[in-house]
């Protein structure tokens, strides 16, 4: 499986510096670039930021940090993950990252997204009661802007285009595009139609419970004559020296996380028992350089894919304790993985 790839993904949570204290938006900002930067010299394949409004999260325009990264560094790719373009527009989308395209010798790629947080809606002036529609619209005129030709589309929640010609071009024609879906049928039926790749956002549960997805993938891009690609997956997870320091150092954060966002959301406050379960069992990629290379390789075997995202941020954990876990993500996790998996 040389052709495997390995990505880390953030949404720049805004993390403590040494003294424990929450650093600024900004410094948060500046924290990913040095995270991408020495990901980029470690050989890590891609690095994904997500959009975000809210407070914890320091990446609302993916694609202005990944401009900055470009500048910065010479092979990794650099992906959104996600753009929501339900809430954003898709001639925008596609200019700014074909800008980005061009700062980085073609090296960037837009993950298309919902959203699974809901507060870009509001801020933009969209109607929830328009969240699937919004969707369906702008990835079909999204589509067709790939192509890189004047473009002539009409919907009900843009304004129509006529023959309407749009820049920067990408230098090789083809700008890198996946869609990402968190577990709905229609959406991996919808990506399977447009021909475009899928990545699996599988934060929670054993990993193998998304294997029917990849295959009605596969299967709906038979029968609609389109490419089914290589799936990628992306989930949550932290490395350290050892599993315990892992573990210490990931869950007083993740647990503030969690529940602030459980509580929008119904879900009850999460105990230290699921967490552990979760770590043991499920999708959350905590541990040594050594347990987390073997529960990689596990989730990679099972499902086939063929790119493995890691999120390695999670709430406040310490800036050092980040840089840490991307060093040892590059130079120790990936190798083991591609061992085990030869």
């Amino acid at each position: 499986m040389s052709d495997l790839m390995f990505g880390l993904d953030t949404f720049g949570d805004v993390p403590q510096d040494d003294a424990g204290k929450l650093v600024s938006h900004a410094a948060a900002i500046r924290q990913v670039v040095d995270e991408a930067v020495l990901a980029d010299q470690l050989g890590v394949d891609v690095i994904a930021l997500g959009e975000h409004h809210r407070p914890e999260y320091s990446v609302s325009t993916p694609e202005t940090v990944l401009a900055g990264i470009a500048t910065r560094t010479s092979r990794i790719r650099l992906a959104s993950g996600v753009t929501v373009l339900s809430s954003d527009d898709p001639v925008r989308v596609f200019q700014r990252f074909a800008t980005v395209d061009a700062l980085s010798n073609g090296r960037a790629e837009v993950i298309l997204g919902r959203g699974s947080f809901t507060e870009s809606f509001p801020l933009f002036g969209y109607d929830l009661r328009d969240y699937d529609k919004l969707f369906e619209e702008k990835i079909d005129l999204f589509v067709k802007l790939l192509d890189e030709r004047p473009v002539t589309w009409s919907g009900t929640l843009r304004a129509p285009l006529e023959q309407a010609d749009v820049f920067p071009k990408t230098e090789s024609g083809h700008l890198s595009t996946w869609v990402g879906v968190g577990g709905s049928p229609q959406s991996v039926v919808r990506t399977a139609q447009y021909g475009l790749p899928l990545m699996l956002a599988i934060i929670g549960g054993a990993p193998e419970r998304f294997a029917p997805y990849i295959d009605l993938y596969r299967r709906a891009a038979d029968q609609l004559g389109t490419t089914a690609h290589p799936v990628g997956m992306h989930s949550p997870g932290f490395i350290a020296d050892t599993d315990e320091e892992a573990k210490e150092v990931y869950w007083p954060h993740y647990r503030i996380m969690r529940d602030r966002i459980g509580k929008l959301r119904g879900w009850p406050p999460i105990r230290r028992q699921e967490f552990d379960s979760e770590v043991e069992h499920g999708s959350l990629y905590i541990g040594s350089p050594e347990t987390v290379a073997r529960r990689m390789a596990r989730a990679i075997r099972s499902l086939g894919v063929g790119r493995f995202d890691l999120i390695y941020s999670a709430g406040a954990q310490p800036a050092s304790a980040r840089m840490r876990a991307v060093e040892l993500y590059g130079s120790k996790v990936i190798p083991m993985v591609r061992e085990l998996l030869a």
